[in-house]
């Protein structure tokens, strides 16, 4: 099997959180075009959704986070569908959201206050508010933005989740018909790492906890790491709070699965170590040195998740049917999903007024 596949439903809980913060802060609002088509200029309402207005400041908000994030400012033609995209990902939430009020599933004050403190949790107060800043949100909008993506949570799992009945049939069935996928040719090793560079990056801004911004101050951090995991710390949560790595810290550090020939492209201090590991255990702290000037740019810790040997797996194998399972629960989710959105938008008067002024004033 493809062991990135193998291992790929392990961090399906910590993607939907990642993707609960990219909701969060990914997006921003409109500058340019005053007004709606059907509505008179400097109008605050972009869209309506059975009667219910989607105001232009919230778009605006959404829009100067993304923009604020980004290292180049968008052209016009960019800016006008990235605000168009927001609009329509709103009105998708705002047709949700009525359905969640009609089912009673709007997210209640101590769901909300939960997953507050579990997002405050990897900062410090002045860079949590530092984050805020940022983005120009307050505590309030973040309150919003979760009790939001704790109710879509709440109506997907009702209308589609607890729905959907894996068969043993259905595992089956797809393993039979993509049975050499499952077919190692070489061992595969499923990496995790936490890292920590020596100075700022762009990349990192929108991580949590502390960012290191020399190499002492490093030093200090990945050993602190080091200390909490030797206490018996999870590393995938140090990973989510601590780790500098933009691509793998909101998934808990989870690098996938590597083929062992795919070891010979790490640099030799990284692979000495994991091949000395045990599944379940860490490195200690590797330096990882630029190649051209041989000085340390950035240190990191190492933990290999599991081994697999070379060969076929079987449909036996606890972790082939885990990985079919969530993989088809996934496929359906997602098909399932989209198809109950388009019957609930098809049920929904929906008035995009920021659409038909795109449309009146396109070249």
């Amino acid at each position: 099997m493809h062991a990135k596949l193998l291992h790929a439903h392990g961090a399906v809980a910590l993607v939907r959180l990642a993707l609960v913060i990219v909701v969060v802060f990914g997006f921003g609002l409109l500058f340019g075009l005053e007004g709606c088509s059907s509505k008179p200029a400097g109008s605050d309402m972009m869209a309506k959704v059975n009667g219910r207005k989607i105001p232009r400041s919230e778009v605006e908000r959404y829009y100067n986070s993304q923009v604020t994030a980004s290292p180049e400012r968008p052209s016009q033609e960019q800016a006008d569908a990235l605000r168009l995209n927001i609009l329509d990902k709103l009105i998708e939430t705002e047709i949700l959201t009525q359905r969640a009020e009609k089912d009673g599933l709007i997210a209640t004050d101590d769901e909300v206050e939960r997953k507050l403190s579990e997002f405050q949790s990897g900062y410090s107060p002045d860079n949590f508010q530092k984050l805020l800043n940022e983005r120009h949100m307050t505590v309030a909008d973040l309150r919003q933005e979760f009790r939001r993506s704790i109710t879509l949570d709440k109506v997907v799992n009702k209308e589609i989740t607890s729905k959907i009945d894996i068969k043993d049939a259905d595992v089956a069935a797809y393993y039979n018909a993509h049975k050499a996928e499952f077919n190692l040719i070489e061992p595969q090793y499923h990496l995790a790492r936490i890292l920590v560079t020596n100075g700022p990056t762009p990349q990192a801004r929108n991580l949590k906890g502390s960012k290191a911004q020399n190499e002492e101050e490093a030093r200090k951090k990945i050993q602190e790491i080091l200390n909490r995991l030797d206490s018996g710390e999870d590393f995938g949560t140090l990973a989510m709070n601590l780790s500098e790595d933009p691509d793998t810290a909101m998934n808990g550090g989870d690098l996938g699965s590597i083929p062992e020939s795919g070891l010979k492209n790490t640099d030799p201090a990284s692979r000495e170590a994991v091949l000395k590991l045990k599944p379940g255990t860490y490195t200690g702290i590797i330096p990882l040195t630029d190649p051209n000037s041989k000085k340390v740019v950035a240190f990191q810790i190492v933990k290999l998740v599991d081994k697999a040997p070379a060969g076929q797996r079987e449909l036996n194998d606890p972790r082939v049917q885990q990985f079919i399972r969530d993989h088809l629960r996934e496929s359906y989710e997602q098909l399932r999903k989209a198809a109950f959105y388009e019957v609930l938008r098809n049920q929904a008067k929906v008035e995009n007024y920021y659409a038909e002024l795109l449309l009146q004033n396109a070249k």
